[in-house]
């Protein structure tokens, strides 16, 4: 896949104005993706937000209510991505997990920079919470994840639900961004113009914190919080080919250090963004089947 962007000249999205880089963003996840599942139900709604209305997409399954869920938050280092990006995770999701995949369409930078997409993403795990019964969710079987950004985000709603938040079943982080301020061996190994890499963890960046003391925030580097104990338990996927694994590493060892369960799998050969692409890589049904387990696990837990 790697050679073949080279034969193409395929421009790194870094490159690309913000409008080209969102459209060949999406462009690419849905060519990789192939075709969707079929899942028994969609449904679009919006709810309020922080700032305004904040649309959301429920996958669901077949089977009884009330169902476990999962808010699910989409990758593009908090500049790209859309609901739609996520679509066939969420219906993969649904139909392996046997659960509500909740995906919400927070707020991108640079319209709106850091901490929009937290308060978005936070504001819709409540709501889930709130208005379980409307949704036939089961309030009890909350968990939260998310690929890259969305993995970001996921941490960073745990941390701030520990703090008298919803409570959460587990939270499935993978390939995240961890520390903004990373210097590792994985990143600076990274500097594949055809693949996810350096560069293009700093043009996120960039266009997500409005300063340096933004990097140092626990919601924007959740690697960096004063303490991860008590937090929900983890699946942590990382990519063998990706800026961002040592910082994911580095948080899933944290977290069984300060006694949080943790189940980590860096998946050999693969680079960054290979969760989404069920329809071309067979590592990536192989994730979706491990998050899927790890779910069931969580959601199986009695609740203290």
């Amino acid at each position: 896949m790697r050679d073949q962007r080279e034969r193409d000249h395929v421009p790194p999205l870094y490159t690309m104005s913000l409008a080209g880089a969102r459209a060949a963003d999406l462009a690419s996840i849905r060519a990789s993706g192939g075709e969707p599942e079929p899942v028994h139900e969609v449904v679009n709604l919006t709810i309020p937000g922080p700032a305004g209305q904040l649309p959301l997409r429920l996958y669901r399954p077949a089977g009884e209510r009330p169902l476990p869920a999962l808010v699910y938050f989409f990758g593009g280092g908090w500049v790209l991505g859309t609901i739609d990006t996520a679509d066939g995770v969420g219906r993969s999701l649904a139909n392996a997990a046997g659960a509500l995949v909740v995906v919400p369409g927070y707020r991108l930078a640079p319209e709106h920079p850091f901490p929009a997409a937290i308060d978005d993403c936070y504001a819709a795990v409540c709501w889930v919470a709130e208005h379980a019964d409307e949704i036939g969710a089961d309030p009890d079987r909350l968990a939260v994840g998310g690929d890259s950004a969305g993995g970001n985000l996921a941490a960073a709603v745990t941390l701030r639900a520990r703090a008298g938040g919803p409570a959460l079943a587990g939270q499935l982080l993978v390939y995240p961004n961890t520390d903004q301020l990373a210097d590792d061996e994985s990143m600076r190994a990274a500097d594949d113009p055809f693949l996810f890499n350096r560069q293009s963890v700093a043009w996120y960046r960039q266009h997500y914190l409005t300063g340096p003391g933004d990097a140092a925030s626990p919601l924007a580097s959740p690697l960096r919080a004063e303490s991860l104990a008590l937090l929900p338990p983890a699946l942590v996927i990382t990519a063998e080919y990706d800026p961002l694994r040592d910082q994911g590493e580095a948080y899933a060892r944290r977290l069984a250090d300060e006694g949080v369960q943790v189940e980590l799998a860096r998946y050999a050969g693969m680079a960054h963004g290979f969760f989404t692409m069920i329809g071309t890589v067979d590592a990536s049904r192989a994730a979706i089947g491990q998050a899927a387990a790890c779910l069931r696990t969580w959601y199986a837990m009695p609740r203290t």
